[in-house]
């Protein structure tokens, strides 16, 4: 599909990725511009149409789709990363969130829009995933799961809308230069790069996105993950298991280093 002239929708879009993907739809020439929000008031991007939403309500995300049944192209980037290792975090409430506002937010915003886009002629929806949707590290254990059944419902989904003639995109990316990022200590691209390379994979008619070499190699190590990616799990009982001969632990969106333990939004 062209972006010039479509009617776009953009979850997340107060800050970070989201305002970046508000901005360039703007300027590709895009008809309208839906920036979503929890705070509408953080949708300053000019030419964007601010809209209230929690992806994570039922009720506002029936409500958006009504507000915006002109929607050809929507774009799910607003989510949550709360830092949390699987076993050590002090409940389950990160993962419950994480689970909630990344899956099942998404979830609900694919099927809510779903019958938009086909009445729309098809149009296209992008969801911004992550690197980590292929490995788990343990210190932010948790946003991976989360990741990983994003994907998963990416791909499922892909299916089910083909007969809509709906191009669903799964983008996958590294450290992103965001707040959410912010206390990373690791190479990272830029919003606008994200943006650019995904509106041309929209353009061009392609179902995956992957940002950055890194992630290229990660996906590439899947046939032989336990090997290339994770540590070698130690076999004596007490001991910290060490790396196999030729693992290579992640180094982008999955370190755990120099971070907090708040909770981070990746969008507004």
């Amino acid at each position: 599909m062209r972006v010039e002239g479509a009617v776009a929708l953009v979850t997340g879009a107060g800050r970070g990725l989201g305002r970046a993907f508000a901005g360039e739809l703007v300027r590709r020439g895009a008809a309208t511009v839906y920036g979503a929000a929890r705070d509408p008031g953080a949708v300053t991007e000019p030419g964007v149409s601010p809209v209230a939403l929690d992806i994570s309500d039922p009720v506002r995300v029936a409500q958006a789709a009504r507000q915006c049944a002109d929607v050809s192209l929507l774009v799910n980037n607003a989510g949550v990363m709360t830092l949390s290792p699987l076993i050590g975090a002090a409940s389950l409430d990160g993962a419950r969130l994480e689970m909630e506002v990344n899956y099942f937010g998404t979830l609900a915003m694919c099927r809510a829009f779903a019958p938009v886009l086909a009445v729309n002629g098809g149009g296209a929806l992008v969801n911004v995933l992550s690197v980590v949707s292929w490995f788990t590290n343990p210190a932010n254990g948790s946003y991976g799961a989360s990741k990983a059944a994003e994907w998963a419902l990416t791909n499922g989904i892909r299916v089910e809308l083909a007969r809509h003639g709906t191009l669903v995109v799964g983008v996958h990316a590294g450290f992103i230069d965001t707040d959410m990022a912010a206390e990373f200590d690791a190479p990272k691209v830029s919003p606008a790069s994200v943006v650019r390379q995904v509106l041309d994979a929209v353009e061009a008619g392609q179902l995956e996105v992957l940002v950055g070499e890194r992630t290229r190699q990660v996906k590439a190590s899947l046939p032989r993950d336990q090997e290339l990616i994770y540590p070698r799990p130690s076999r004596q009982p007490g001991t910290a298991g060490t790396a196999g001969p030729q693992a290579t632990l992640p180094s982008s969106n999955d370190t755990g280093s120099r971070c907090s333990r708040r909770s981070r939004p990746s969008s507004d």
